[in-house]
């Protein structure tokens, strides 16, 4: 395993790249709460690739879901219905004890339709582009708890500390810029979807910057798909949280396996030897989502299988590989945890590894394991707030997706029985 500091980003690195704020974005931004930040964004139009890649995220929306894919077509009969010893009486109660606390305006605020295309309206910028649910900024410190009982009700322990984590990161983000009205530590949307039950489906998501989780439950079973974690930077420093750290075992997990792997197999696994490489097509990089293929809105996107098939390395890559699947399944709770594990170990001879950039221990890189349960990426990325124009290991983006219409519990739904309503006729949810 790469033990050196670089391998892991230097402690601090961050820093010598703090940003001037007394330009004009910071000075403006410091006065403004989410909702003026929004607007301003939304009508001044600034800066304009920002807000050319929203225009085109509403366009997406406009897709009915299918879901990700390698070329279009869905592969059927990959999700069953299982029990995975989900607490869903325990997450139901607790989602109960939030609902009493809300006021009939918040209630009608937070609660949409199981079907809701709003559920795919989550984004991981700063921007609050999609208002709806509650946002635990603006709610009193016990309606606050509430929505974060739910959380810790629904996440395995690890996955609940891991999200917090990302959430104080983000306060001292906000911190670091003085614009802590926009970065918070509970700025944060919490949504329902369907009505909390113990018999019948229904989710809820929660979204904001850098922290995007979108779940799915059915009786004791639960799909945690799609979800996006990241960090600018990294660490905390200094202040109470000091020493908080996300994302660096899957990172040093992934590189690991990369420098393990033969030099024939380097070759074949590395797509693009640069972090924007002049080979790649239109496309493939965008100054948002820079390497990231299946981020906010990409619920339909056709992603190819790249790389090298997981079946060709020994027992000691597998480990790792595995080892990083396992770090991307941290938010689900310990038994659904194991199940999924054992279903993408299941599509081995389908799993494929890819990278770009390089391997050596300082350098940036992306990396993506994708087969056809599940779909998992991660991303150096150049600074947002921090002024580094290059990718820097103290950036980093993380996401999961559920291929083949996984995402959103959706390939479920049309197991689940139906029931009768009120006028006699079926209808399914």
């Amino acid at each position: 395993m790469p033990t050196s500091q670089s391998a892991l980003g230097k402690p601090g690195e961050y820093r010598q790249y703090l940003p001037d704020l007394n330009i004009p974005r910071f000075q403006i931004m410091c006065t403004q709460d989410a909702h003026e930040y929004a607007h301003a964004f939304k009508t001044g139009k600034q800066p304009p690739w920002l807000h050319a890649l929203y225009m085109h995220w509403l366009e997406l929306l406009k897709e009915p879901f299918k879901g990700i894919t390698t070329d279009g077509r869905i592969r059927h009969d990959l999700f069953p219905i299982q029990d995975e010893q989900v607490p869903i009486q325990h997450i139901v109660d607790t989602t109960q004890v939030l609902l009493r606390l809300l006021d009939d305006t918040q209630k009608e605020a937070i609660t949409y339709h199981i079907d809701s295309p709003q559920w795919r309206t989550w984004s991981n910028p700063e921007f609050l582009l999609s208002h709806k649910g509650v946002r635990l900024d603006e709610l009193n410190d016990t309606t606050r708890d509430a929505v974060l009982n739910i959380l810790k009700a629904t996440l395995s322990p690890e996955g609940y500390d891991k999200a917090l984590s990302a959430m104080r990161i983000n306060h001292f983000l906000g911190e670091l810029v003085k614009s802590p009205r926009v970065m918070n530590q509970y700025s944060y949307n919490f949504v329902l979807f369907g009505t909390p039950s113990t018999t019948r489906p229904w989710g809820w998501s929660f979204y904001g910057h850098h922290l995007c989780l979108n779940v799915f439950l059915y009786q004791g079973q639960i799909i945690a798909s799609p979800w996006f974690t990241g960090a600018e930077p990294n660490e905390i420093d200094s202040g109470p949280w000091s020493g908080t750290r996300i994302l660096q075992v899957e990172e040093t997990l992934g590189l690991e396996l990369m420098q393990s792997l033969s030099a024939e197999l380097q070759s074949k696994a590395r797509v693009f030897a640069q972090m924007k490489d002049p080979a790649m097509p239109p496309g493939r990089w965008n100054k948002d989502d820079q390497r990231h293929l299946c981020g906010a809105y990409r619920d339909n996107r056709e992603v190819p299988y790249e790389g090298v098939l997981a079946s060709t390395f020994n027992e000691a890559q597998k480990t790792l590989l595995y080892g990083v699947v396992e770090q991307y399944l941290l938010y689900l709770p310990a038994r659904s945890r194991e199940l999924k594990l054992e279903q993408v170990r299941g599509w081995e001879t389908e799993t494929y590894f890819s990278w770009i950039g390089g391997y050596a221990d300082e350098d940036p890189f992306y990396f993506r394991i994708q087969s056809p349960v599940i779909l998992i990426e991660f991303d150096h990325h150049s600074g947002v707030f921090l002024n580094n124009e290059e990718p820097k290991k103290f950036h980093i983006h993380t996401l999961l997706r559920t291929p083949n219409a996984g995402d959103y519990g959706h390939a479920l739904r049309s197991q689940i029985p139906s029931v009768e309503g009120l006028n006699g006729k079926e209808i399914v949810w």
